[in-house]
């Protein structure tokens, strides 16, 4: 009798454990950059490969990275919204084109649009690896101070950007530096 109670135990506990995983919602896997200072980076920009960028430039502004490639299909997805953001001037939306090739990630955004104020090329995928992103698109949100407020897995879409992204930027904006 035992020796069918001790399967059936592990079982059920293995079914608990599932059914409090699937109650979790996967675009917010927890990060452990959040609340923590956004790694620092030196990268060449798309469009001026002998022009660095990185967040140095940026402190004492609210801004968002983006992560994308040319052929990812949750990238083109989020495109038109990111397109509609970037219309706001409070909106710093920076671009990190993650291990792809510079000559479709400039296909691409003349085709549908640049929303990006600045496009990185981050082409060995270090910086993305030091965010921690694991699958593109990824989208963090980075205070005046340079900490790391908010991480997204996924496409952005009118919802997340309207109930979370905005409401988050105008926040952090509001504060003092």
């Amino acid at each position: 009798m035992l020796r069918y109670l001790i399967p059936l135990g592990i079982f059920i506990i293995l079914v608990v454990f599932l059914a409090i995983g699937l109650q979790n919602d996967p675009r917010y896997v927890p990060s452990p950059l959040i609340d923590k200072p956004a790694p620092d980076f030196s990268l060449p920009r798309l469009y001026a490969p002998t022009v660095s960028f990185g967040p140095k430039l940026l402190k004492g502004k609210v801004w968002i990275l983006n992560t994308w490639t040319s052929d990812c299909v949750g990238c083109r997805k989020e495109h038109p919204y990111l397109l509609n953001l970037a219309k706001d001037e409070q909106i710093n939306l920076i671009g990190l084109n993650y291990r792809d090739d510079d000559r479709l990630a400039k296909a691409l955004l003349k085709k549908h649009g640049n929303p990006y104020r600045v496009v990185v090329t981050d082409n060995d995928g270090s910086v993305g690896i030091d965010y921690g992103v694991y699958a593109v698109p990824e989208t963090f949100i980075i205070d005046k101070k340079g900490i790391i407020r908010f991480k997204y897995i996924g496409p952005l879409f009118p919802d997340e950007i309207n109930n979370t992204v905005l409401p988050l930027i105008k926040k952090l904006n509001a504060e003092t530096s």
